[in-house]
């Protein structure tokens, strides 16, 4: 993460990079992407390492921006530091995610997707009706910016470069603390879960506090987000947590890869540029060309259109994503290591055995 965050601030400066845009947008571009890297990496624990699927992610990064407005805004009166009030807002969100998922824990598959859904659906309503609470539709704006850090400077929106160095900072130690789960005790019983939750209890594995953790694990990484993403933009409304956000992080963990931490967080980094920069360019590409149909098009309008045919063509050609785990690579390409090791697919019916009885039933020189 040094040797990227290095990069990141240095190739900015030079071409090609320069040709696109200054340095200063590459950098505010970097920080809000690692916004998204961040909520990628949370949902990876809940459904790449526990494999339990969850569609209202968005309501636990909406949470933790909440938490950061009412703590550090003119509606609250109230001015806190903000290095404190990143663990508050993650430990405010991970109360809720234990909150969702304790009434879960009996639901698989596409019911507890359809009930994840619904707490999705219904944090910002609640939000956009409290106005007394929240401002409603208005949100709160006035947000407190980050005070100044050692070495950092002064957090601004004119020189985002200590926005970049702080996110970069929280990225690498929730990946560190992430990499150190997935190898430990609990990562392996998550595993286990994903893999097979009733092998898993018979096995001995709590099953019940395991997925709990799963979920409160993925609310602190969303809430640790939240928190940012509202000392950066300094105003948090109900809009900017709707179904959208929780579809495009989980696009960004299955065409990353499911189950691998640096895949996930290089899925999201990508996908994000992909929106932010290269979907702009293509609309100054095409309006310089003067083609009378391209140059009409927004394709950033078109961003969710082009999500599902990326998609679609990953489920086709690379189920396990750009950058796959080795455990789920295995397993979507078993069948075809197993065919090349061999020779050829007769070879490995046939490696299967006979039929129980065929001998029997046909005499021992029948296939």
């Amino acid at each position: 993460m040094v040797v990227i965050t290095a990069l990141m601030a240095f190739l900015p400066g030079f071409p090609p990079f320069s040709a696109i845009q200054p340095e200063q947008p590459w950098f505010d571009g970097f920080a809000n992407a690692g916004v998204f890297v961040l909520l990628a990496m949370g949902l990876n624990v809940v459904v790449g390492l526990a494999g339990l699927l969850d569609l209202g992610y968005a309501a636990f990064f909406a949470i933790g921006a909440y938490v950061y407005a009412y703590s550090n805004s003119p509606f609250s009166h109230t001015d806190l530091p903000f290095l404190p009030m990143l663990l508050v807002g993650a430990a405010i969100a991970a109360v809720f995610g234990i909150a969702l998922g304790a009434p879960t824990l009996r639901l698989r598959g596409d019911y507890l997707a359809i009930m994840t859904l619904g707490f999705g659906e219904i944090v910002p309503i609640v939000f956009l009706n409290l106005d007394p609470w929240t401002e409603g539709t208005n949100g709160i704006g006035g947000i407190y910016r980050p005070e100044a850090l050692p070495g950092l400077g002064e957090f601004s929106p004119l020189t985002p470069f200590a926005y970049f160095v702080l996110m970069a900072g929280i990225v690498t130690i929730a990946m560190i603390l992430l990499y150190r789960l997935q190898d430990s005790r609990i990562g392996r019983a998550w595993n286990a879960i994903r893999e097979d939750e009733l092998a898993a209890a018979a096995n001995g594995i709590n099953t019940v506090t395991t997925k709990l953790l799963a979920f409160a694990l993925g609310a602190t990484t969303a809430g640790l987000a939240g928190v940012f993403n509202a000392s950066k933009l300094t105003i948090v409304s109900p809009d900017q947590f709707l179904f959208t956000v929780s579809f495009t992080v989980l696009a960004m963990v299955i065409l990353g890869g499911m189950g691998n931490i640096w895949g996930v967080a290089a899925g999201a980094f990508i996908v994000f540029m992909i929106q932010t920069v290269l979907l702009k360019q293509l609309n100054t590409i095409t309006e310089g060309l003067g083609i009378p149909i391209l140059s009409n098009i927004n394709f950033l309008d078109y961003q969710f259109l082009l999500y599902g045919i990326a998609l679609v063509l990953m489920m086709l050609f690379r189920p396990e994503g750009l950058f796959p785990s080795q455990r789920r690579r295995r397993e979507l390409h078993i069948a075809e290591e197993f065919i090349e090791g061999i020779g050829d697919e007769a070879a490995l019916i046939g490696g299967m055995g006979d039929a129980p009885g065929s001998d029997e039933i046909f005499g021992p020189d029948q296939p």
